[in-house]
């Protein structure tokens, strides 16, 4: 519903949600970062936003200044007295929709900017505390909403039905059956009992079934016990970006449950930056409860596949330049920086870092949920012209990245700017340097 179709009282509800959502995050630890920042100005070279288009509204500090108005008008007292010497602003639909386009339509929410800051502000986290406020108040953009919804009502974000994954994952293995020569590889579906859940995005299941093909080739060569779920498989949590903890714990507790109701050991998570944080790092708080289960991503399993030589990889068998794209929800936010990178390193033949790359690499401008907001895609792509640029300056064929929200994006900015190159996932390459020879019987745990 717009705010135009809302009654005078619909509004006034939407402003005291907005209101609240202020003031539970000035009682959290956001409210230091609600007082931090100096206005240094120091922020914008970190910010891939700003560095596409250096106007002031894309400066870290400026877009969470936005936010910290709202803080100073309902939280201190000069902000009560004289609002505007202390630029304090009231929490009104005009503001709140100059909200929506600061934090979501200028703001991944990638948190270089926070690691850069001169006195150790955390804009990343600000800016959600924004995405709170907007989606108390009910102004989250409405394609993002649809995602959130789909998860809600559908146990994942492209809405697919149980029965699409299980006619997908029976043809997935017929053609891997065909690929690796043994007859015996499956594709589990909602079986009991087995050591893991692997979750998976849903773009695997629609679009890109290479990524689900080669884990299942992998697992299949460890002798790894598994599953998928046909309802709760959805690896993403749209409600980490949505700023909606609510929807995000629901979406979090379904996992957990399905995870308990198959009996499996550990959760494992496929590649996806935000799904890894969301799940691993996220969850215990938004469901107010610790894990029954470990839950990894697979890079940290495939690493232990190759310590304990369950698998083993032939470089030989990736001889093409490959760089890999760092997500910045999967390394700055949830500290996996190394595992992707032992494992390219027994996998292909010849692997360059970008400059810079780990916690100082740059968002590719697809995080956050900005592929779902059509209405900022230009601002997107534009936004991508320096990943473009590092990735140029490798002279690499191949981009390995473990997320599909950046394979994404990175499919994209090569076309935009005529990269040439391919973009693949970790496992996707694991997978082609398998030294099928190896391949051992199930074994139980790894």
């Amino acid at each position: 519903m717009s705010p135009e179709s809302k009654s005078p009282r619909d509004i006034h509800s939407c402003m005291d949600a907005a209101k609240e959502a202020l003031k539970k995050a000035a009682h959290s630890l956001g409210a230091y970062h609600l007082n931090a920042c100096v206005r240094c100005g120091l922020c914008g070279e970190t910010c891939h936003i700003y560095i596409a288009d250096p106007v002031p509204e894309n400066l870290p500090g400026v877009k969470a200044s936005k936010v910290v108005s709202f803080y100073r008008r309902y939280h201190t007292l000069s902000g009560q007295l004289l609002p505007s010497l202390v630029g304090a602003r009231d929490i009104t639909p005009d503001a709140l929709d100059e909200l929506v386009e600061t934090v979501f339509g200028r703001c991944t929410g990638c948190g270089r900017c926070g690691i850069n800051c001169s006195i150790g502000l955390d804009v990343g986290a600000v800016m959600r505390i924004g995405r709170k406020i907007v989606s108390a108040a009910g102004k989250t953009p409405p394609s993002l909403c649809a995602v959130v919804g789909n998860q809600l009502a559908d146990g994942n974000q492209m809405s697919i039905s149980p029965d699409e994954v299980r006619k997908t994952a029976d043809w997935i293995c017929e053609d891997l059956r065909a690929e690796m020569a043994d007859d015996s590889v499956t594709i589990p579906v909602d079986e009991h009992g087995r050591r893991i859940l692997y979750l998976v995005n849903p773009r695997e299941i629609k679009f890109f079934p290479l990524s689900l093909a080669a884990a299942a080739g992998v697992f299949h060569a460890a002798g790894e016990s598994w599953t998928v779920a046909s309802k709760f498989f959805d690896v993403t949590n749209y409600g980490l970006f949505a700023g909606d903890d609510e929807s995000a714990a629901h979406i979090t507790r379904n996992v957990l449950e399905e995870a308990e109701r198959l009996g499996v050991e550990e959760v494992i998570l496929s590649e996806c930056g935000h799904g890894y944080r969301s799940f691993r790092w996220e969850g215990p708080n938004w469901t107010a409860a610790k894990y029954s289960r470990p839950v990894r991503s697979i890079l940290e399993l495939m690493v232990q596949y190759l310590e304990t030589h369950r698998i083993k990889a032939d470089r030989t068998k990736n001889l093409a330049r490959v760089t890999l794209h760092d997500p910045c929800n999967l390394v700055r936010w949830g500290g996996l920086i190394e595992a992707q990178r032992r494992i390219l390193r027994v996998a292909v033949s010849d692997f360059v870092e970008m400059t810079p790359n780990k916690e100082q690499n740059y968002c590719c401008g697809g995080g956050g949920g900005m592929l779902s907001m059509s209405e900022y895609g230009e601002r997107r792509i534009a936004s991508g012209k320096i990943k473009a640029d590092q990735i140029r300056a490798t002279g690499a064929k191949i981009v390995a990245t473990p997320c599909h929200n950046c394979a994404d994006q990175l499919i994209e900015l090569n076309k935009r700017y005529k990269l040439g190159v391919e973009i693949l996932s970790v496992v996707e390459l694991l997978y082609n340097a398998l030294d099928r020879s190896k391949a051992q019987s199930p074994s139980g745990p790894a």
